[in-house]
C-alpha cells in the first residue's frame, strides 16, 4: 500500500518518458514486443559431451535458465515490474515453469516456481531445478502453488470470481499476503515453457495481466538451417531458437538489444556460466563482455597481420631478389649475345663459300 510491496522496491529518480510510458500502456498486454533468439547448438553440443564425460549431465533447459538467471542479475532493470503505473525493482530473481508428471493427455501438470540469488554457477542451477523437478514429480507430492491453487478451486464459482477479483485489488495495492505472492508462478521475474521437450517449435506467448511477469521465454526443438557466416559464406548447422516475449516498458531498445546480446553469448558459450559471481554484488567486467565477438577480433586481427608479412619482405630478401634478377638478365643479355655473333659468323661462312665459287667459275 502507498507504493510499499513485499515483492519490490519503487524505482524512483526515472527520466520522464520512462515515467510516463506505464500511464501511456496501463496493461502488460498494450507493451508486450515479441522476439526471437536464435543459436547454433555446435558449442553447446561440445560442451555437454564434454561435461557429461566428467560426470555431469547437462541440458538445454539447464544452460537457459542459467542464462537467464545471470542475465536477470546482470541487466536488473529486466528484472524490474509495473503496477499502478509505478516501475517496481523486484526484491529476488524467480523463474516458473511448468511441468506434467506424466505425458499423457490426462497427466497431472505443476507449475513449479523456483528462486536463485543470481550469482550461482552453473552447477549450481542445475542442482536447484533437478531437485525441484525430482521432488515434484513424485505421484504424492503436490506443490505449494499447487495446494494454494487446490484449494481456492473448491470454491464455488461466484465466489472464486469474487476472490480472484478481490486478489487482484490487493495485488495493485500492495496489500496481497506475501505467502500468495510466493506461492503464485504469475509473479515472477520469468515464466519459461519447454517446448523442445514434446517436439515442438517455439512459440510467442502472451504475458500476463494478472501477476508481474515481465518476460516470457519460449524453448523450441533444434532445426538444421541455413544462415550467413561474417556477412559472406552461406552455410548450414543445427540451430536452437526462442521466442521472446518482453515487457516494453521496464527498458528501453538499446539496453534491451544489450542484454538480448548478452544472453545469446551465454547460451553460445556455457562454459562463461560455470563459475559463480562474487557474493559482495560486484559484477565482473568478464560478465558483461561478449566472449564471442572477442574471439572474431583476434582471429580478424591475426589474419591481417600474417597477410601484411607474407606481402611485405625484408630489406635483406627484396635485395637478395633484386641481385637474382640482375644476374638472370645479365645472363639473358650474354646468350642473346652469342647468338648474334653466332649468327653473324654463320653469314660470313656463306658469303666466303659463294667467293670460292665464283673464283672456280672463272
Amino acid at each position: 500500500m502507498f507504493g510499499l510491496r513485499s515483492d519490490g522496491k519503487k524505482v524512483k529518480n526515472m527520466n520522464i518518458i520512462d515515467k510516463a510510458e506505464p500511464f501511456f500502456m496501463p496493461q502488460r498486454i498494450d507493451a508486450v514486443n515479441y522476439t526471437t533468439v536464435k543459436v547454433k547448438c555446435d558449442t553447446i553440443d561440445e560442451f555437454i559431451a564434454r561435461e557429461r564425460k566428467n560426470g555431469i549431465s547437462y541440458s538445454y533447459m539447464h544452460i537457459v535458465i542459467a542464462a537467464i538467471v545471470r542475465i536477470l542479475y546482470i541487466r536488473k532493470k529486466l528484472n524490474r515490474f509495473i503496477m499502478r503505473g509505478s516501475i517496481y525493482q523486484r526484491n529476488t530473481i524467480s523463474v516458473s515453469m511448468d511441468i506434467k508428471k506424466k505425458l499423457e493427455d490426462e497427466g497431472e501438470q505443476v507449475t513449479l516456481k523456483m528462486f536463485f540469488t543470481g550469482r550461482e554457477s552453473l552447477e549450481e542451477i542445475k542442482k536447484i531445478i533437478d531437485d525441484e523437478i525430482a521432488k515434484n514429480l513424485s505421484v504424492d507430492e503436490v506443490h505449494q502453488t499447487t495446494k494454494t491453487a487446490g484449494k481456492l478451486v473448491k470454491l464455488p464459482d461466484f465466489l472464486f470470481r469474487w476472490f480472484m477479483a478481490f486478489a487482484r485489488f490487493l495485488d495493485k495495492h500492495g496489500m496481497l499476503p506475501k505467502s500468495l505472492i510466493k506461492a503464485s508462478p504469475f509473479h515472477t521475474s520469468c515464466f519459461i515453457t519447454n517446448l523442445k521437450s514434446i517436439k515442438l517449435n517455439y512459440i510467442f506467448h502472451h504475458l500476463y495481466n494478472f501477476g508481474t511477469t515481465t518476460i516470457f521465454v519460449s524453448l523450441g526443438k533444434e532445426q538444421v538451417e541455413p544462415y550467413v557466416e561474417n556477412n559472406k559464406e552461406l552455410k548450414i548447422a543445427k540451430m536452437l531458437t526462442m521466442g521472446m516475449s518482453l515487457d516494453e516498458r521496464v527498458a528501453d531498445g538499446l539496453y534491451m538489444g544489450k542484454s538480448l546480446r548478452l544472453f545469446k553469448d551465454y547460451i553460445a558459450n556455457p562454459d562463461n556460466l560455470k563459475t559463480a559471481l562474487p557474493d559482495d554484488g560486484t559484477i565482473p567486467k568478464k560478465a558483461t563482455k561478449i566472449s564471442k565477438f572477442k574471439k572474431k577480433t583476434k582471429k580478424v586481427k591475426k589474419e591481417k597481420k600474417s597477410k601484411l608479412s607474407k606481402k611485405i619482405k625484408p630489406l635483406k630478401n627484396k635485395e637478395k631478389a633484386e641481385a637474382k634478377k640482375a644476374i638472370a638478365k645479365a645472363n639473358k643479355e650474354k646468350k642473346l649475345e652469342e647468338k648474334r655473333i653466332k649468327h653473324q659468323l654463320h653469314k660470313q661462312k656463306k658469303k666466303d663459300k659463294k667467293a670460292e665459287k665464283k673464283e672456280e667459275n672463272k
